[in-house]
């Protein structure tokens, strides 16, 4: 039986995806979900994840990725940012 304080959704930000953070629509009771900052997250999780998964593109291509602290913080601003308009 699933928590009551269960995500109703989660979003799997990682590197590997197509849709920007920015171009969701985030909902109360979404969860957000980070992966390893060494490793990202484990490959049966983006499999689980396929249609919920965001990246927060950057301007140096040279990048591999945002320390996990930051990206985090940019997600959470965003999505409480989005939840709190409405």
């Amino acid at each position: 039986m699933a928590s009551k304080y269960a995500p109703n959704r989660l979003w799997l930000f990682t590197t590997k995806a197509d849709h920007a953070y920015w171009d969701i629509t985030y909902e109360d009771e979404d969860g957000l979900v980070f992966g390893n900052e060494g490793h990202g997250a484990p490959e049966w999780l983006h499999e689980q994840l396929t249609g919920h998964r965001v990246t927060i593109p950057h301007m140096n291509n040279e990048l591999r990725s945002l320390n996990l602290s930051t990206a985090a913080g940019i997600a959470t601003y965003e999505a409480l940012r989005q939840i709190r308009a409405n």
